[in-house]
């Protein structure tokens, strides 16, 4: 898909798209932190259908929420582009010995080859956690790795 990015001095950035139904998507970053988002019809590029703002803090909301449901559906696509590799899914328990300690004590990477990509909170995904994350009770780790080093993980996580 084609994004044409458009500088407006003073303003910011505008990103243009079109969609599968031949509207234009706008999206303003503007300096000062704020989204503006518009629908063009594909007759008349200047006459918006609808436009909405969005704070720095409710696009990253915003962003969250579509972006969550598809980290898994691109590790799979890459795990079928890599000979070997998966993707799997580790749920911490709260009896598990890490629930409520930091990613990095578990050592899950030198110890099983396999690396901690994402951590899925309720509805929130957490891309890259460091090792200073603190594991809860309901965590899902999103794990890339080998098959057998995922259920090391998983034996891992679980105790």
């Amino acid at each position: 898909m084609d994004v044409n990015e458009v500088l407006l001095p003073g303003v910011g950035l505008r990103y243009e798209f079109v969609n599968q139904d031949g509207d234009r998507i706008g999206v303003v970053a503007r300096r000062s932190g704020d989204f503006e988002l518009a629908v063009y019809g594909g007759v008349d590029p200047d006459q918006a259908k609808a436009v909405f703002r969005l704070t720095g803090e409710e696009a990253d909301v915003l962003a969250e929420i579509l972006g969550a449901p598809r980290i898994a559906e691109r590790f799979a696509d890459l795990t079928r582009e890599v000979p070997g590799l998966s993707a799997g899914q580790v749920e911490v328990l709260a009896d598990t010995p890490f629930a409520g300690r930091p990613l990095g004590e578990s050592r899950a990477r030198t110890r099983t080859g396999a690396s901690v990509v994402a951590i899925v909170r309720g509805e929130d995904v957490i891309p890259s956690p460091g090792p200073e994350t603190v594991l809860q009770s309901g965590d899902v780790l999103v794990v890339i790795g080998t098959r057998e080093g995922i259920t090391a993980v998983e034996r891992l996580v679980r105790g």
